[in-house]
């Protein structure tokens, strides 16, 4: 009698295991939206390593990514769960740039302190470009460029 209960554990286990959703692997989102709030809570949550997974992958952006990763594991534990009990606000207006580039920006209820990520799809993935948080200009959420012609 209790090897037939092991054996019915173990193989609801196994049907468990083999029937979990597949709809959406990691590291894939959506839209814009869905793309943003995945990098945004992985990083709340100190999972550093699947926020990666939601970004756009270049030096650039992986170096920015270890900065923040530094910079979180030298935090409080306090402040550690403020972030992790903390709830995401997409604010608006969502900047659409093109069909495949939006400007999003957000805060959590633990800091409030609004920013904002660029989302791009790439080969049909919608993933986070970093950068952009730290480059674009603080006044406005437009990239705008100076042409300065220094002959003239």
């Amino acid at each position: 009698m209790r090897k037939t209960y092991c054996l019915v554990f173990v193989s609801l286990i196994i049907i468990a295991t083999a029937c979990k959703s597949k709809d959406k692997p990691a590291g894939k989102s959506e839209n814009y939206a869905d793309a943003a709030r995945n990098f945004i809570r992985a990083a709340l949550d100190g999972k550093f390593s699947e926020a990666s997974s939601f970004m756009l992958q270049d030096s650039i952006n992986l170096n920015w990514l270890e900065v923040a990763e530094r910079s979180y594991e030298k935090a409080d534990q306090s402040i550690k769960n403020g972030y992790r009990a903390s709830s995401i606000r997409i604010h608006q207006p969502i900047l659409n740039v093109n069909d495949s580039t939006s400007i999003v920006i957000f805060s959590n209820s633990y800091k409030n302190d609004p920013d904002t990520l660029k989302v791009t799809r790439v080969n049909g993935n919608w993933l986070v470009d970093l950068k952009y948080l730290y480059q674009h200009d603080a006044d406005t959420i437009v990239n705008t460029i100076d042409n300065i012609d220094s002959l003239q």
